[in-house]
């Protein structure tokens, strides 16, 4: 396995639309990056010129030691899964895995060694001898992903694989991966992969860091942790995290405490102190619905909003309110949820002042973290 660099990485086409806007990323070997943004943020796009199945117009991407800019995809020492398994519809499951290393004209026990330990290791010993029109949705990408792995490349691409299986089988197939990955890295067989993904829950459960894409530029690159409780920007507080965190319209006060004023309600926020000596005026206000308890509508410090909809998601409860012009979401665990409340009811909103974001209205940046962050 190797690590592998993208500097200042560019991609415009010949109409002068630019689709990659210099990005530099860092994948060290044996990671699982995750490439994670809405549709036509150019997640696939970068993968594709990792891969060598489009052209980089600007930078450079190293795999190992080696700029491979100008090489084709098979001399990359890459391997890809595609969303649409692309399987050899005219051959059996045993010649799909082995395909490539007779391209490569690998020695027959090889090849037979080869094949039997990555169907082993899928679980798909007794689906050799079969086509894939005879196999389910998850079996073919397993098969998929068993043909990528025999080749032992030097990074693994996957470009939205599980994006055509049913929930369930999504689920179950990204533990599989996971435990694949870790599998080979506890065997002293590390696996640099890069994953793309418009799914939050795939990139928050499998990546070791999640690289955030907007408009061909990168918003944060860290842990799903760091993502979640400390976003550099708006954008990715409001992208990660289910449901998505309330970004509300709000001004800042300073004093002793910073104070925050919403639709002509003002509450104090304890404790969030940092950077905001340099802000004052309009902000975004940020919290997570999980951040937010339910309380009486004249509780200090709370947010007074009337109830319009609540959500019984089995383990909690989705209250939504409307406070002023905006609408704020609340999560409430079933068993402390007031089964009296219902539409049009005042509550009480009050945040978590360890857990508040606050973010500049122009930039997007957050400006509730330390500058170092």
């Amino acid at each position: 396995m190797a690590e592998l660099q993208l500097k200042s990485v560019e991609k415009t086409y010949g109409n002068g639309f630019k689709a990659v806007h210099g990005i530099d990323l860092e994948v060290g070997e044996g990671e699982f990056m995750v490439l994670v943004g809405p549709s036509g943020c150019a997640k696939s796009t970068t993968l594709r010129m990792i891969a060598g199945l489009e052209t980089i117009t600007g930078g450079e991407v190293r795999i190992g030691d080696q700029v491979v800019n100008d090489l084709v995809p098979g001399k990359r020492g890459i391997a890809m899964v595609f969303q649409n398994y692309a399987l050899y519809p005219h051959m059996k499951v045993t010649r799909n895995l082995s395909f490539g290393l007779r391209l490569r004209r690998e020695p027959k026990d090889k090849i037979a060694r080869s094949t039997a330990e990555v169907s082993g290791v899928l679980e798909i010993e007794d689906l050799l001898d079969r086509l894939p029109k005879q196999l389910s949705g998850g079996q073919a990408q397993r098969v998929a992903l068993g043909r990528a792995l025999i080749k032992q490349p030097e990074v693994f691409l996957f470009d939205e694989p599980l994006s055509n299986l049913d929930a369930k089988l999504r689920a179950s197939m990204r533990v599989r991966i996971t435990d694949l990955h870790k599998r080979l890295r506890d065997e002293g067989r590390p696996a640099t992969v890069v994953y793309v993904t418009h799914d939050q829950v795939e990139a928050m459960t499998m990546g070791d860091r999640i690289c955030v894409m907007k408009d061909g530029h990168i918003m944060q690159v860290a842990d799903p942790v760091t993502l979640y409780e400390r976003p550099a920007n708006a954008f990715v507080a409001g992208f990660i995290g289910m449901p998505e965190m309330n970004l509300v319209p709000a001004v800042l006060t300073r004093g002793e405490e910073a104070q925050i004023t919403i639709d002509a309600q003002t509450i104090t926020l304890p404790g969030v102190k940092a950077r905001l000596s340099e802000v004052e005026g309009p902000v975004t206000f940020g919290v997570r619905p999980q951040h937010l308890e339910v309380t009486r509508p004249d509780a200090k410090d709370a947010l007074t909003g009337t109830i319009t909809n609540l959500e019984f998601m089995g383990h909690e409860v989705n209250l939504h309110a409307r406070v002023g012009d905006a609408n704020v979401v609340c999560v409430v665990p079933t068993d402390k949820f007031d089964t009296t409340l219902g539409r049009g009811d005042l509550v009480g909103l009050k945040p978590r002042a360890s857990h508040v974001h606050l973010f500049d209205t122009q930039t997007g940046e957050n400006i509730s973290l330390p500058k170092s962050q």
